[in-house]
């Protein structure tokens, strides 16, 4: 691991807010893609993609692809915890994946791989980091590449081969 670099990133918590419960009685589904951007955005913090950083550069992250996949409910005042690995970065773009964790019980509820691109505000386009931030991504994923690949990552969503009719 590289010095300083904690593996998996783990510092974003939240709480399952009361506006965020469906009919169903737990957290509803475009509410896990919320609490995920919040812990993206911490993810962002710690590389060096901070408000200070975008506003002196002017660039920011667009995402360009979300899968989430749903293991466990999570109800109205329930603990969460985020942990977040690089799985891949270039000069322009930042795969990751976050696992979204019930902090009191332990279990897997969801997880959440993105991919997103670096962005000048100037031309709306996609445009190189910082070498500072490049930098940091490439101790990062030093750090990150020993973790074991998480199941979910690449999955694609389908019902398999499709029954044959007579």
């Amino acid at each position: 691991m590289s010095a300083g670099i904690v593996a998996p990133f783990d510092a974003y918590g939240a709480r399952v807010r009361p506006e965020w419960i469906d009919h169903n009685g737990h957290m509803n589904m475009g509410y896990y893609l919320v609490v995920f951007d919040l812990a993206s955005d911490e993810f962002w913090r710690w590389i060096g993609l901070d408000d200070a950083h975008r506003r002196g550069r002017r660039v920011t992250t667009f995402c360009l692809e979300a899968h989430v996949t749903y293991h466990r409910e999570v109800r109205e005042g329930d603990p969460l915890r985020f942990r977040t690995r690089l799985l891949a970065h270039d000069v322009k773009r930042v795969h990751f994946f976050h696992e979204m964790l019930h902090a009191a019980q332990g279990y897997l509820a969801a997880t959440n791989e993105v991919l997103s691109l670096h962005v000048s505000l100037e031309t709306r386009r996609g445009a190189p980091m910082a070498p500072e931030i490049l930098e940091r991504l490439a101790r990062i994923q030093a750090a990150h590449a020993g973790l074991p690949r998480p199941p979910q990552v690449g999955r694609t969503m389908g019902l398999g081969a499709a029954p044959t009719t007579r």
